[in-house]
């Protein structure tokens, strides 16, 4: 047997001296150093093991070998899920393309369309051609004559245009402002005599009939303001118009065509009610006493009885100034808008008191004109947001939004037509033109 040479004098001992000392004989077991002691009592995997001891496994391995036979399962589980439910649904739809159609397979189809909203329709045409802002509009369509309807439309420029409905242009352009702003137009039966209001303090009877266009006759008002007038007929012949007058908050009543005073409507002493904004006459019913409804700038609005000139009732309904306001007479109930995003409805008991039935929120403010169809089915307010809103009045339900114009919405009017299917409604703006609509034309 061999064996290693004995270690010259002064040499050290010990395994790290084994190393140099010469090789070791084949088959003799190694003997591990300091270090490689260490790392096996720290649990350290040591790089010098023999091959015959298998490596000490690691936690991390562990986990890892535990997660992909997890992901493993998730996948196949996912697989066969979207396979069976893809087989079930060939064989659903063999069976049902196999199956004759049942008579409530449309209605699955038609209850979603139907519960859809509608988009809002575009204009019917828009009149253009009046060079300036449009502030009032008037139809004239229900006469003896109803195949040629008539729209009367008051600018910015002092100028009346007559709008021919059928061929859509103008017939003739009335200059009898002296190139101030008209904002008030209204008919007296029918359109051959029509009235104008403009900021020239001036109200102008126009006679229209086989073609003239001149002023017969006119009102001074003395007033600075933009109130609208008001027009009432009272019997065959006879007309009360209700207007601004020279002092700031009064109302002068006139009786047309005389021009005599009716009354002039004076607030109570320390009122502060402001310049009133808009007027609306009206009359409960045939031989009833007429009564004023009219908004004043600190956002009320007041009932006037015009035989004692005297206030019935008083109403604050809004905190910016009632711009504009539309009444009822059948159902003694009224609306009015303000240049806040308010509309207020209010209703007049037996008692002639005013009082709030309910508000609306619109999302944008300012309000300039309100008006309710003939029919009392549906109203349109113009708004300062260029845009149209339809309600329907019963109860104040929001119908439609007509999106058209590209500036403030002045006026708008519905058309006295006398079939529903012909029934229009028109729209003013600072954009010089006039949008015609026809919607909710159905009884």
């Amino acid at each position: 047997m061999r064996t290693a040479p004995p270690s010259p004098p002064g040499a050290k001992s010990g395994p790290r001296a084994s190393r140099g000392s010469g090789p070791l004989p084949r088959g003799a077991p190694r003997v591990p150093g300091p270090r490689e002691q260490r790392r096996v009592r720290r649990g350290a995997p040591n790089r010098r093991r023999f091959a015959s001891q298998p490596p000490t496994p690691r936690r991390s391995d562990a986990r890892n070998t535990s997660d992909r036979s997890g992901n493993r399962r998730v996948a196949e589980f996912c697989w066969n899920f979207s396979c069976g439910n893809l087989l079930m649904f060939l064989i659903l739809r063999e069976i049902f393309l196999r199956l004759p159609c049942p008579p409530w397979y449309p209605c699955c189809f038609a209850l979603p369309v139907a519960w859809m909203a509608q988009p809002p329709p575009d204009p019917r045409f828009v009149l253009r051609g009046t060079s300036a802002a449009v502030h009032a509009l008037r139809f004239s369509c229900g006469g003896e004559e109803p195949a040629v309807p008539v729209l009367f439309s008051g600018s910015e420029n002092g100028f009346i245009h007559v709008w021919n409905l059928k061929t859509h242009r103008v017939d003739a352009a009335l200059d009898g402002h002296g190139r101030k702003s008209v904002y008030w137009l209204e008919t007296m039966d029918g359109k051959d005599r029509l009235l104008s209001q403009g900021r020239d303090q001036r109200i102008c009877l126009w006679d229209l009939a086989e073609g003239r266009t001149s002023v017969t006759d006119s009102v001074f008002t003395e007033n600075v303001g933009f109130c609208r007038s008001s027009l009432l007929k009272v019997a065959q012949g006879r007309w009360l118009m209700a207007m601004a007058a020279k002092a700031l908050e009064e109302v002068q009543v006139l009786e047309l065509p005389s021009k005599t005073s009716v009354c002039t409507l004076k607030p109570e002493m320390g009122a502060k009610l402001g310049m009133p904004m808009c007027l609306k006459l009206w009359q409960g019913s045939c031989g009833s006493q007429p009564l004023l409804l009219a908004g004043y700038e600190d956002g009320s609005v007041l009932l006037w009885n015009l035989s004692t000139g005297k206030v019935l009732s008083q109403l604050v309904c809004h905190q910016e100034p009632v711009m504009s306001l539309d009444f009822d007479s059948e159902k003694a109930k009224g609306i009015s808008g303000s240049s806040e995003k308010v509309l207020s409805i209010w209703s007049l008991n037996e008692q002639q008191n005013l009082q709030v039935q309910k508000t609306h929120r619109l999302v944008n403010a300012g309000i300039s004109d309100i008006t309710i169809r003939p029919d009392k089915k549906i109203l349109a307010t113009a708004g300062w947001d260029h845009r149209i809103r339809i309600f329907g009045w019963k109860k104040l339900k929001p119908l439609a939004v007509l999106d058209y114009h590209t500036a403030t919405v002045h006026s708008v009017s519905f058309s006295d037509h006398k079939s529903p299917s012909d029934r229009l409604l028109a729209a003013g703006a600072k954009d010089h033109r006039i949008s015609i609509w026809s919607i909710y034309t159905q009884t």
